[in-house]
């Protein structure tokens, strides 16, 4: 069988691809961000107080090299770490002024950048492809190291 034909080989390459062409739109951009670094943001202004961990089953990142990304984010100035209110032992996060603006910067250069990666696709393609590849990644979902979790639903508290 011919790797070039097989979808682990495909997949690889495509992924690639993607990584290459967000560096060097981040570049272009003037912008300091890796993939994983975007995606980490993304989830804390999603879910400001997040902890760790969560973030990491979030983005489907390991928790240890996901704790490297948030130490580099952290020494920069963009999220800000403290001390859980629920669990003295966990941290919980937000992002700084810094890293909301850098994720605003960001967005616009990212949202671009999805028709790069899918170069040779037109707009109906395009839909079926994401809704197959969403379909394949989430079928996967727990083969992976790092399986993608959501996060737990935060308790509401009634007001009295």
């Amino acid at each position: 069988m011919d790797i070039h034909t097989m979808p682990g080989h495909l997949i690889r390459r495509l992924n690639q691809i993607s990584v290459a062409l967000f560096m060097d739109r981040m570049a272009q951009a003037g912008l300091n961000l890796t993939p994983v670094q975007y995606a980490a943001l993304c989830a804390i202004r999603n879910h400001p107080g997040i902890d760790q961990a969560t973030v990491a089953g979030l983005v489907a990142y390991d928790r240890a090299t996901l704790g490297k990304v948030i130490d580099r984010l952290d020494t920069r100035g963009l999220v800000r770490r403290t001390t859980s209110r629920s669990d003295r032992r966990a941290k919980t996060l937000t992002l700084t002024a810094e890293g909301a603006q850098l994720v605003a910067d960001a967005r616009p250069e990212v949202e671009a950048l999805q028709s790069d990666i899918l170069a040779g696709l037109d707009a109906e393609e395009t839909e079926t492809f994401v809704a197959l590849l969403k379909k394949v990644t989430m079928a996967g979902n727990e083969n992976s190291r790092a399986p993608q979790k959501a996060p737990a639903p935060r308790p509401t508290r009634l007001r009295s």
